[in-house]
């Protein structure tokens, strides 16, 4: 079986990984984290400009890599990571049916307060919308 874990810098995708690397060991877990080029800080952009700012997230996105990377080692797990661009969780959801993942780990939320009112859970979205199942972890 191959499990799609997606990663951000929150404690739920993090415990999304734990969870993952906890129950699933001798499975492929393939862990993910979505760029999504509509979102930036305010004034980012004017700051160091569109090419610093993708830059500056793959170089976040290597470094939560490595991080997952290492938890995996400290369990004597192999994970497979990839960089995805787009919005969160139809960048998910295209990858698990494209690669053709049997189940999708994701933490509770990735956003807190306003930002996630405004724009949804992106775990609800993908358990509503996910074609396998979904584990959301607190």
């Amino acid at each position: 079986m191959t499990f799609l874990v997606a990663l951000d810098e929150s404690a739920p995708g993090r415990a999304a990984l734990e969870y993952a690397l906890e129950n699933h060991p001798d499975e492929e877990i393939v862990v993910v984290h979505v760029v999504d080029p509509n979102e930036s800080g305010y004034g980012e952009a004017a700051h160091i400009g569109a090419d610093g700012i993708r830059e500056q997230r793959r170089e976040q996105a290597t470094a939560l890599f490595e991080r997952a990377r290492e938890t995996a080692a400290e369990r004597d797990c192999e994970i497979e990571t990839a960089l995805l661009t787009g919005q969160p969780a139809a960048a998910v959801l295209e990858y698990a049916t494209d690669r053709g993942v049997d189940r999708i780990v994701v933490g509770s939320h990735g956003r807190s307060g306003i930002s996630r009112v405004l724009l949804g859970s992106v775990a609800e979205r993908i358990a509503r919308r996910s074609p396998v199942p979904v584990t959301i972890v607190r």
